[in-house]
């Protein structure tokens, strides 16, 4: 059986894609094939890379994608799961052959303030809302 395509997207694909893909990978691998993507792909975020590995993921050695290029290339996602705010959300890119797009609106890792332990936790918690809405999404389509 074919596996369904889904695309993670935000601003950089630096944190929250990143974390729903790896999720994803993680919990869905079987019936899905994930994917992230920015729109203007930037570099990992190191808080990001460091909330996973607490929870047993290394995404340290991922890329940064950029949507568009996936789009020339001609890529067909079954699902694009916008992770950002909703202005950015509606900037992305209509694929063909898509059957939803569903937006999720998560508080971005990069523009968090406070203290770096204060960034860590806020940090925390973005990951446990991502991680519970991938687990939900796999057990409403797949």
């Amino acid at each position: 059986m074919e596996k369904i395509k889904i695309l993670f997207l935000c601003v950089h694909n630096s944190a929250r894609s990143q974390i729903a893909e790896a999720y994803m990978k993680k919990f869905g691998s079987d019936k899905f094939d994930a994917v992230s993507a920015g729109l203007e792909p930037g570099r990992l975020n190191p808080i990001a890379i460091k909330v996973m590995l607490e929870d047993g993921i290394d995404i340290s050695k991922n890329t940064t994608k950029d949507v568009f290029t996936l789009y020339k290339d001609g890529y067909i996602f079954n699902y694009v799961v916008t992770v950002c705010d909703v202005k950015n959300s509606q900037l992305c890119p209509v694929f063909p052959g898509l059957h939803k797009k569903i937006s999720w609106d998560f508080e971005d890792p990069s523009s968090l303030a406070g203290t770096d332990e204060d960034k860590l936790e806020q940090t925390r918690k973005i990951r446990d809302q991502i991680k519970l809405s991938v687990k939900n999404l796999i057990n409403e389509i797949g």
